[in-house]
């Protein structure tokens, strides 16, 4: 077994928080993180980290406090688990996982669920992973799912009406965003000057109280976005990407 860091207030101001490790120009973010992170402890949220230098973490709380537009009773929601680099294969997603569900079942909850898609996408766990440890698909939107592992039969979790719309009125590209990625900081204001540079028009809609993110209209774990009306990826875009986009 690997020596483990839960982030509680009297350690998150010294601890590193995994995801924009190292990197100066996030070091804003994760200080956006670390104050939602904050504000969140109270309603049950865990933020679970290998203790060594690397992107080795899970994230989860309780759904009825989960930004996300998911409803459900006494379930947790993972927002996060990632391993990477040397990390990988050593078991050390299996110990997060499994201190989890773990933990899930000694507050007695029902189960605990989420997000993934049908083929892999960036940010989004692997479905593959989950379901071997049985996680079975409850619901879906387009090329996403909502996995859950249940403990009793009380019902299973479901995206909210709003989730399943997957357009806007408006045209214009909309990017949907919250503090909960430390990366989201960078990339806004990187866009944003894009945007300014070439004359070109970016809805900003910052999701930043839980009824916002309960109720955002498409699948959503920290950042979404829509073209032409129609939601079109989760995925964190630079720049780059962003211009990508506009000329396919």
């Amino acid at each position: 077994m690997h020596e483990y860091i839960n982030i509680t207030l009297d350690n998150i101001d010294n601890e590193h928080l995994c995801c924009a490790i190292g990197d100066p120009k996030h070091q804003l973010g994760v200080n956006n993180k670390k104050e939602w992170i904050k504000s969140k402890l109270k309603d049950g949220h865990i933020f679970r980290k290998l203790n060594a230098r690397g992107k080795t973490f899970i994230e989860y709380e309780p759904l009825e406090t989960a930004w996300v537009p998911i409803n459900g009773k006494n379930y947790e929601y993972i927002y996060c688990l990632w391993v990477a680099g040397s990390f990988k294969g050593k078991g050390i997603a299996n110990e997060l996982l499994t201190y989890a569900i773990n933990d899930a079942k000694k507050l007695g909850m029902s189960g605990i669920c989420t997000l993934t898609s049908k083929k892999k996408k960036p940010f989004l766990g692997e479905k593959k992973f989950y379901e071997h440890y049985g996680f079975k698909v409850v619901d879906e939107i387009a090329d996403y799912q909502l996995l859950a592992l249940s403990f009793d039969d009380n019902e299973t979790p479901k995206f909210n009406d709003s989730a399943r719309t997957m357009k806007i009125n408006n045209k214009d590209f909309t990017i949907y965003y919250s503090p909960e990625c430390p990366y989201v900081v960078h990339e806004i204001n990187e866009l944003t000057e894009y945007a300014k540079v070439n004359n070109v028009k970016i809805n900003f809609i910052k999701i930043d109280t839980l009824e916002k993110a309960k109720n955002v209209p498409c699948v959503f774990n920290n950042w979404a976005n829509f073209y032409k009306g129609k939601f079109i990826s989760n995925t964190i875009l630079n720049a780059n990407a962003l211009e990508k986009l506009l000329k396919d």
